[in-house]
C-alpha cells in the first residue's frame, strides 16, 4: 500500500500554501448551497450529516449552524487540526481516509467541492462511493458535487498567474491520459516549490457505471449550487444525489 504521506492530495492539502492560493473560495456560495441542498434533502434538524474530505470545515460548520449534527473527516492531519477549533456539541472533526467505511449511520454523506477521483488506483474511486453506501441510513442520501468535466475540459485556461499574500503562484493546467492535471509552482523565501493536483475527468455516465456496481440508486442530478437541471453542455458542476 502507499504511504498516504506520498499521495499528492496529502502532501500539497497538508500545506499553508493551498488555503492561500484559494483562499477567495466563495463562502456565500458554499452557505447557498448547504441551504438548498439540505432543503431539497428534506432533512430534519438535528440530522446526523458526515462531510467527506471536508478539508479546514467550512461546509461542516455552516451544517452545524443550520442545526445539524455534522462530523467532518479528512485525510489531511493539519486541517482537521485546524478545524477543531470549531468543534462543539453539533460538531466533530477526524482524520479519516474516505475510501474507508467511515463507523456509524448517517442521515445523509456529503462528498462537496470536487473532493472525489483523486485517487491513483481507478478501484478507490468505487470503494468510496461503497463507503458512502455503507454509512448512509437506510432511507439516507449520498451527495457528490463534481466538476462537469464535458464542459470544463474545452474551457481549461492553459496558464495563468496569481500573486496571493506576496506569493507568485505560476498555475498550469492540462487535459491527459482522462486526467485533469494543475501544476503549481511558486517561491518562498528563495525556495522553489512545486506541487500538483490529479482529477479523473470522470462524466455522469462513469458515476453511473460506479452507482450500478455498488449497489445505489441515482436520485436527481443537478447543475449548479442553485440546484438547475443538469445539461451537459452548459452545467458548471455534476451535483449527484444518490440513495440505496
Amino acid at each position: 500500500m502507499q504511504n498516504p504521506k506520498e499521495l499528492w492530495y496529502t502532501s500539497w492539502f497538508d500545506t499553508p500554501y493551498y488555503h492561500i492560493l484559494y483562499k477567495d473560495r466563495d463562502e456565500e456560495e458554499a452557505g447557498l448551497f448547504m441551504r438548498n441542498l439540505t432543503a431539497f434533502l428534506n432533512l430534519d434538524p438535528g440530522s446526523e450529516i458526515l462531510d467527506l474530505a471536508c478539508g479546514k470545515g467550512r461546509h461542516a460548520r455552516y451544517l452545524s449552524d443550520l442545526g445539524y449534527k455534522v462530523t467532518g473527516v479528512d485525510l489531511s492531519e493539519n486541517n482537521i487540526a485546524k478545524a477543531r477549533q470549531f468543534e462543539n456539541e453539533r460538531l466533530q472533526f477526524k482524520v479519516h481516509d474516505m475510501c474507508v467505511p467511515y463507523p456509524g449511520k448517517f442521515d445523509a454523506v456529503f462528498n462537496l467541492f470536487t473532493s472525489f477521483g483523486y485517487f491513483e488506483k481507478e478501484g478507490d474511486n468505487l470503494r468510496t462511493i461503497t463507503a458512502i453506501r455503507d454509512a448512509l441510513k437506510p432511507s439516507g442520501y449520498g451527495v457528490i458535487d463534481f466538476l462537469n468535466v464535458q464542459k470544463t475540459i474545452p474551457e481549461l485556461v492553459p496558464s495563468e498567474e496569481k500573486f496571493i499574500d506576496g506569493i507568485h503562484f505560476k498555475v498550469d493546467r492540462k487535459y491527459e491520459d482522462g486526467y485533469l492535471v494543475k501544476r503549481i509552482e511558486f517561491e518562498v523565501n528563495g525556495d522553489g516549490m512545486q506541487f500538483h493536483e490529479r482529477v479523473k475527468a470522470l462524466s455522469l455516465d462513469d458515476f453511473q457505471h460506479y452507482f450500478i456496481q455498488a449497489g445505489v440508486k441515482m436520485i436527481r442530478s443537478f447543475g449548479c449550487y442553485h440546484l438547475s437541471d443538469f445539461d451537459v453542455n452548459s452545467s458548471e458542476r455534476l451535483i449527484l444525489i444518490f440513495g440505496k
